[in-house]
C-alpha cells in the first residue's frame, strides 16, 4: 500500500524513525479513506510507540517548522506541505463507569488498536524501514470495508459502555459511508443507550449534525430511533412517530414523513440549517393533533406552535440561538404558505405578502416546500409541483416589479411624526401599518410619493392635518 504514502512527510518520518529507533505508524481515518478511495481531509494521525510529543519536536527541528504541543492531551501537531500532521504516543486505556474520560497509560501498537472505536478506524500503515507501507489490520477492517460493515475491535458492549459517544459515532459512520452496523453492535447500542446521559449535549449534537449533513440522513435517524437513542437525545422528534386511527380514519406517520422531507432537502442542498428546518417543520403536529368527525385528523396551527417551539428545542440541543435559529424558526412558521398558494389561484397580493415575510429566505422556503410534497399519488405530486413552478414564476415577476423582498417602508414612522407633528404613539403605528397594507394589497405602488399621498389621506381620516411637507426625493 505504498501508493497511499506518496506524500513526502511519510518518507521523512520513516528516516527520522530509523535514526531515532522509534516505531511510527499512520493510523485511523487517513488509512480508511485512502483504502476506500474517498477524499480525505488534509490531516493525518501518526502513532508513535513512545512519546509523540518528543518525536514531533524532533521532526519540527528537522523540518525547521513550528510544532504545537498539547500536553494535557499528550499530542503535538505540525503542518507540512499542506498537511496537518498530529502525533500521539501509543496508549492503553481503562474507564470508570461514571465517566468517558479514560485512565491512560503508555501502550503498544496492539494496545492502541484495541482502544479504537471501530475496526475500519483501527487499521495502520507502518512507517518503519523494515516493513514500510505494510497494512496492520488485526481486526479485519479491510474485510469490513468490503462488506460495508461497522464493527468494534473488542466486544461492542465494552466499547460502548467505556465511551458512550461511540454509539453516536457508529451511527454517524454508517450513515456517512452507507454501511450497516453489525447486528451485535446494534443490540449493544440498544442495551447500553442510557449511558449516553453521561455525554455532553454539545458532543451529542456535533455527531447529530454530521448525520444530518450526510447524503441520506434518514438512515442515521432510523438507527437512532430503532436503538432508542433518539428518545433520549431528541424526544420531540420521537413524538412524531405513530398513526392514530378513529372511525377508520388515520393520518400519515409524521416521523417517517419528516425523514422523507429531510432526504428530499438533502438531495437539493447541503445547508445544515435548511435541513434542520426540514426536521422541525412538523414538530408541533403531536401537540396540535385533533380529530374532527367531518374531516378527520387536523393539525391546525402546527406551523405557529412549531415556530414557538424552535428556540426551546435549539436551547435543549445546544444549537446556536442566533440568526441560524431565527432562519429555522421563520421557515417553520411559513412552510405552509407556498403550499396553500400552489393549491389556489395565485394573487399578486398573496405573493407580495410571502415575499415581505420571507425576505432573502424565499428560495430556501420554496425548496423546503417542494421537498414537503411526499404524496405517493403521482397525479397529486405533479399537480403540486407544477403549481409550485407557477408560484416561483409569480414570485419572480412580482419581485421584479414591486421590489417587496426585504421591504423597507418608503415612508417611515419618523416621517409620519414630522409631517403631522406627532410624538411616538398608537396613531403613528396605525398610519404606518395602513401604508404597508396598501402596498402589499397593491392599492398603491411601492414608492415614496404614493406612500406620502396615502399617508396624508389616511391622516385626514384620523382628523390629522399635515403641518409640514415631506421631501419626496429620498427617505429619511
Amino acid at each position: 500500500m505504498i501508493k497511499h504514502l506518496q506524500h513526502p512527510i511519510f518518507s521523512i518520518i520513516k528516516e527520522l524513525a530509523a535514526h531515532t529507533k522509534t516505531e511510527c505508524y499512520v493510523i485511523g481515518g487517513y488509512v480508511r479513506d485512502r483504502i476506500m478511495g474517498r477524499p480525505f481531509k488534509n490531516d493525518v494521525d501518526i502513532l508513535v510507540i513512545g512519546s509523540g510529543i518528543d518525536f514531533a519536536n524532533a521532526l519540527g527541528e528537522k523540518l525547521r517548522t513550528k510544532v504545537a504541543v498539547y500536553k494535557s492531551f499528550g499530542t503535538a501537531m505540525l503542518v507540512y506541505d499542506g498537511l496537518d500532521v498530529e502525533f500521539v504516543g501509543a496508549r492503553k486505556e481503562s474507564y470508570r463507569r461514571e465517566s468517558r474520560k479514560p485512565i491512560v497509560e503508555d501502550g503498544t501498537l496492539q494496545d492502541d488498536q484495541n482502544r479504537r472505536d471501530f475496526t475500519i478506524n483501527a487499521m495502520a500503515y507502518s512507517l518503519n524501514a523494515d516493513n514500510y507501507g505494510e497494512l496492520l489490520d488485526p481486526f479485519n477492517g479491510l474485510e469490513d470495508i468490503e462488506n460495508r460493515s461497522i464493527r468494534t475491535p473488542l466486544a461492542p458492549a465494552e466499547t460502548f459502555s467505556d465511551d458512550p459517544l461511540r454509539m453516536m459515532r457508529a451511527i454517524r459512520f454508517a450513515t456517512q459511508l452507507n454501511f450497516k452496523i453489525d447486528i451485535h453492535a446494534i443490540q449493544s447500542i440498544s442495551d447500553t443507550k442510557d449511558r449516553i446521559k453521561i455525554i455532553s449535549k454539545e458532543r451529542i449534537t456535533d455527531e447529530l449534525n454530521k448525520i444530518i449533513l450526510s447524503d441520506k440522513p434518514s438512515m442515521g435517524f432510523k438507527y437512532l430511533f430503532d436503538t432508542g437513542l433518539l428518545t433520549l437525545i431528541f424526544p420531540a422528534m420521537c413524538n412524531l412517530h405513530g398513526v392514530d386511527i378513529v372511525d377508520g380514519k388515520g393520518h400519515k406517520d409524521n416521523f417517517y414523513h419528516t425523514l422523507e422531507v429531510l432526504d428530499n432537502v438533502a438531495e437539493m442542498s447541503d445547508d445544515l440549517w435548511l435541513r434542520w428546518a426540514a426536521i422541525m417543520h412538523d414538530i408541533a403536529k403531536p401537540a396540535t393533533k385533533r380529530f374532527d368527525k367531518r374531516v378527520g385528523w387536523t393539525f391546525h396551527g402546527h406551523e405557529d406552535k412549531g415556530a414557538r417551539m424552535v428556540p426551546k428545542l435549539f436551547a435543549e440541543l445546544k444549537l446556536p440561538l442566533n440568526d441560524k435559529m431565527k432562519f429555522v424558526q421563520k421557515l417553520v412558521q411559513l412552510h405552509l404558505r407556498p403550499i396553500v398558494l400552489a393549491q389556489e389561484i395565485v394573487t399578486d397580493s398573496a405573493v407580495r405578502r410571502l415575499l415581505f415575510e420571507a425576505g432573502d429566505d424565499i428560495e430556501a422556503l420554496m425548496l423546503l416546500c417542494h421537498a414537503d410534497v411526499t404524496t405517493k399519488n403521482e397525479f397529486k405530486k405533479k399537480k403540486y409541483r407544477d403549481n409550485f413552478e407557477l408560484v416561483k414564476q409569480k414570485l419572480k415577476d412580482v419581485e421584479e416589479r414591486d421590489q417587496i423582498r426585504n421591504w423597507q417602508p418608503p415612508v417611515t414612522g419618523e416621517d409620519i411624526m414630522e409631517v403631522f407633528e406627532l410624538g411616538p404613539g398608537k396613531v403613528v403605528g396605525i398610519i404606518k401599518n395602513a401604508i404597508r397594507e396598501a402596498i402589499l394589497e397593491g392599492d398603491i405602488p411601492n414608492n415614496r410619493e404614493a406612500a406620502y399621498h396615502f399617508m396624508v389621506s389616511r391622516g385626514k381620516e384620523l382628523n390629522l392635518e399635515p403641518k409640514r411637507t415631506l421631501s419626496l426625493e429620498t427617505s429619511k
